[in-house]
């Protein structure tokens, strides 16, 4: 059983900085992609970030220069450094791994979701 779970959300003052965390549990052989969503009330769940098996990253326009997504293997974690926080921000962050290939108790290739972190950004 492979689960996604997301720490580290919580309130901050604009201009203020978070560090989200995503660990990874379950028998894992490889992860193509993982990345970081997030989701206000009332409104779609956009891409965030992007870090790829080979370490490529990508951001969305309003994160990029501020957020910068990593991971380590040995810790099976995923971060979301977060920096110059806006108000904006505020959302539920999810992380998802994407084309994740495990084998207990069969050969699975699927994306999982973990549950969501929130991130509170006041003014």
């Amino acid at each position: 059983q492979v689960q996604l779970v997301e720490s580290g959300g919580g309130l901050v003052q604009a201009g203020g900085s978070l560090r989200l965390s995503c660990a990874v549990y379950g028998s894992i052989i490889s992860i193509n992609a993982m990345d970081w969503y997030r989701q206000a009330p009332g409104k779609q769940r956009e891409l965030v970030a992007v870090i790829t098996s080979g370490g490529s990253t990508n951001y969305a326009d309003s994160v990029k220069g501020r957020f910068a997504i990593s991971r380590d293997d040995a810790a099976n974690t995923l971060y979301l450094q977060m920096d110059s926080l806006k108000p904006e921000d505020t959302a539920v962050y999810y992380c998802l791994a994407e084309g994740v290939y495990s084998d207990i108790p069969e050969r699975t290739v699927r994306d999982y979701w973990g549950r969501g972190t929130q991130v509170t950004v006041s003014s």
